[in-house]
């Protein structure tokens, strides 16, 4: 527990907690607005798993802590952990560009398909810009499909 929290900067963590002391640190933590996160295994875990931010459930653990909880690690490694967070990170990032994209060509192609920049010369036909479309729609597939690449 130490490890992971030194990992990702954060600066109080509790582990081997008794599980009636469990939702309490939950609610006086979510009490002064921090983001708590929660990882356990048991039955008795599942309460704080579900009163949590982000519960997270370890592989080998019950049935109601993994249905209890946002995120299952396959290991019982709080390794994965890390892992999960980057991976994270990758897809807001995939997300964020694709949304860029999209932005971006809606602004240039939609003016240009409807015929309001005709006076300055521009404009594109209707069969150009359902294929521009098309295109736009398999360029942002193909970007998140670059996730399948992704390794920590």
């Amino acid at each position: 527990v130490q490890a992971v929290a030194g990992e990702l900067a954060v600066d109080e963590y509790r582990g081997r907690v008794r599980p009636e002391e469990k939702g309490a640190a939950i609610g006086a933590w979510r009490a002064t607005g921090l983001k708590v996160a929660m990882v356990g295994d048991g039955i008795n875990d599942a309460p704080a798993l579900a009163s949590a931010d982000l519960g997270i459930a370890l592989g080998g653990g019950t049935d109601v802590a993994l249905q209890s909880s946002d995120l299952a690690l396959v290991r019982e490694d709080l390794g994965g952990v890390l892992t999960a967070i980057a991976l994270s990170r990758a897809v807001l990032r995939t997300i964020r560009w694709n949304l860029l994209w999209a932005f971006g060509y809606n602004v240039l192609m939609i003016p240009l398909a409807a015929g309001l920049l005709l006076p300055l010369g521009l404009a594109i036909g209707p069969s150009w810009a359902a294929a521009a479309m098309a295109l736009s729609s398999v360029s942002v597939v193909l970007n998140s499909l670059r996730l399948h690449l992704w390794r920590p």
